[in-house]
């Protein structure tokens, strides 16, 4: 049967849908170890009592919950607030230090919390400390729903990075941002599910994501801003929340945010910084949404693309794509935009005459829309 279709709002763009995907959780026994970390580098030193010298705040390392007031103390310092002034609408929302020189810092967002400044308006971040620096956009990628904007401050404590690959449901993380216009908001919870399909924004101007769900409090503001693990690093980036539908007179959170899992914003974040523009993975064909029954009916092959090349027919029905179960078109393309271009994957389809066959190729690449 399929998945109930929900409400999704992000941040300034309101109307998505999601679809169902889930895993189990397994938990792990960690001693716990007492460290300082340096607040300008990050770097760790070891601590014999829990205490700490002036410049550096006190983590639980191996902790199987997550500390938050240490980790607080770790990240808060790589979270920023965005405001956006421009014609097109304003807003605010918040992002991550991802790289930061003597001169230069950039920062890692969403495309829907800079979007409206592309063609004219300003940005203005806020640090940690109260300090505002005008922002300029160095790219966006409004498929991913990812943006990197940049402000003339270097030497900035750059948030430490993690592993999205590696969470499982149940790994309590903590959302940083500024929700409603509140810098310096911290919320903390688990990870309530993952690989989970989402799309976000208006009708053929759509973003996808393999979204990691989460219970910690995530509202319209939070945009952008990092989902770290227990260690404080992070692993994903907040984009998006479901709300109950256009009836309801509330449209906080309810306990079901999406974030784009880390390792997927990573590599288009650094193809942006070096080129100001970014890729995505195509496997060249159209799906047919009128489509009703389970999976993804093929409509259109693009010549000389990958589905072509393999030999795939129009009319086939994908089931799965690498082992996941393919609902609808909106799972098989959030299931292909979860690789890069490049990258083997493996197919099976119901064939128009019947029975099925399984194709496997490497995926093409095609530039993203900023």
């Amino acid at each position: 049967m399929k998945n109930t279709f929900l409400k999704v709002l992000t941040g300034f763009i309101i109307g998505a849908t999601v679809v169902g995907g889930h895993a189990i959780a397994t938990q792990n026994n960690v001693p716990v170890v007492k460290a300082c970390v340096d607040n300008k580098t990050n770097a760790l030193y070891a601590s014999k009592d829990g205490s700490c010298v002036k410049g550096r705040s006190a983590i639980d390392i191996g902790a199987t919950g997550a500390n938050v007031k240490s980790i607080a103390q770790l990240v808060s310092p790589s979270v920023v607030s965005i405001e956006v002034t421009a014609v097109a609408g304003s807003g605010t929302g918040s992002g991550s230090i991802y790289k930061s020189n003597s001169d230069i810092s950039y920062i890692i967002t969403n495309n829907h919390v800079v979007a409206d400044a592309a063609t004219g308006g300003t940005i203005d971040v806020e640090l940690n400390n109260g300090d505002v620096y005008p922002a300029t956009i160095v790219g966006r990628n409004s498929e991913y729903d990812l943006a990197v904007i940049s402000i003339k401050k270097g030497s900035l404590p750059e948030i430490p990075l993690g592993d999205s690959a590696t969470i499982s449901i149940g790994d309590p993380v903590i959302a940083f941002g500024s929700p409603l216009g509140l810098s310096g908001t911290v919320t903390s919870g688990i990870i309530s599910a993952i690989n989970r399909p989402v799309t976000t924004g208006a009708v053929n101007a759509e973003s996808y994501m393999d979204a990691i769900q989460t219970d910690a409090a995530i509202n319209p503001g939070n945009s952008g801003g990092p989902l770290v693990d227990s260690q404080g690093r992070i692993i994903g980036v907040n984009s998006a929340i479901a709300t109950l539908g256009a009836t309801s007179t509330s449209n906080g959170n309810i306990g079901l945010g999406f974030s784009i899992p880390f390792n997927q914003a990573k590599r288009i974040v650094n193809e942006l910084i070096a080129t100001g523009k970014s890729t995505k993975p195509i496997i060249g064909v159209s799906f047919d949404t009128a489509y009703t029954g389970i999976g993804a009916k093929i409509s259109l092959l693009t010549a000389g693309k990958a589905a072509e090349r393999a030999g795939m027919q129009v009319g086939s029905i994908v089931k799965t794509i690498d082992g996941f179960k393919i609902s609808d078109a909106i799972s098989a393309i959030v299931r292909i935009r979860s690789h890069a271009p490049g990258d083997s994957v493996t197919v099976i389809a119901e064939l128009p005459a019947g029975g099925s066959k399984t194709y496997t190729f490497n995926l093409d690449s095609a530039p993203a829309l900023p």
